[in-house]
């Protein structure tokens, strides 16, 4: 059954809910999606084309559903990564009997990385469904030696699921780059920062200010010299476009 997509700007997003995702048999690239990777989908054609390719785009950002409401095709759930990955690891993951060995690749410094894994291993202790983790040097995608030796612990940790959380566009790009030389991986996930809030060493907004679409506030007061210039600068032009796309007169940037 082929699921409803939902079109904001550029892209299609997947009208589900996290309950009919979160299978043993989920499998092929998942990229959940907030506002700052719509507005990086609308300046970068490599982007946007590796984004076309994904198998499962979800809604990570109040906000978008919100846009998506507004524009009268309201998206059936927020599913952001930061849940979705944590819940498939204790739901799906930790149980012996699916078979489900998981690297992660990503995180602030080895350490951060590492207490992520001891907390996800700590759901199921009889098992330890984590094989493998990595946090690659900064500026590693530039070099082609570091790329090798990230597939090549990969390969040799036998997972069959892929976590990436080095935050976009880079971690999609790199699922991208070297998938085709993973041929164990059935399952691929873009994480973003949730790497660093498994560990602890980042604080998610509370409940209430997600729910009214307002975790970017609290991320932003949490890290303001890097997040305002993103949030308040380079992302505030969604309202725009969206207004454009309401009226029919939006124009997708990279259209063939």
């Amino acid at each position: 059954m082929k699921n409803e997509k939902i079109k904001i700007l550029n892209i299609e997003i997947d009208s589900v809910t996290k309950k009919s995702i979160l299978d043993k048999n989920l499998s092929g690239v998942v990229f959940p999606t907030n506002v700052d990777v719509v507005m990086k989908l609308q300046k970068d054609r490599e982007f946007f084309n590796i984004y076309n390719q994904a198998d499962w785009v979800l809604c990570d950002s109040k906000i978008l559903w919100l846009i998506s409401k507004f524009l009268g095709a309201p998206i059936k759930e927020v599913i952001t990564g930061s849940d979705l990955f944590p819940e498939y690891c204790k739901k799906i993951a930790s149980k012996k009997e699916n078979n489900k060995r998981v690297f992660i690749l990503g995180g602030s410094t080895q350490e951060i990385l590492q207490k992520s894994i001891n907390n996800l291993d700590s759901i199921e202790e009889a098992f330890n469904y984590i094989v493998g983790g990595y946090c690659p040097e900064f500026g590693f995608e530039n070099k082609e030696e570091v790329i090798e030796i990230i597939i090549d612990r990969i390969n040799k940790s036998g997972a069959n699921v892929l976590a990436v959380g080095l935050g976009a566009p880079k971690q999609e790009k790199l699922i991208f780059k070297i998938r085709n030389r993973l041929p164990k991986i059935e399952l691929f996930f873009a994480i973003g920062a949730t790497v660093n809030f498994i560990s602890k060493d980042l604080r998610r907004a509370p409940i209430w200010m997600q729910k009214i679409g307002m975790e970017w506030f609290f991320r932003m007061c949490s890290d303001p010299s890097r997040l305002i210039k993103r949030y308040l600068i380079e992302d505030l032009p969604i309202f725009l476009l969206i207004l454009k796309q309401k009226l029919g007169v939006y124009q997708n940037p990279f259209k063939r």
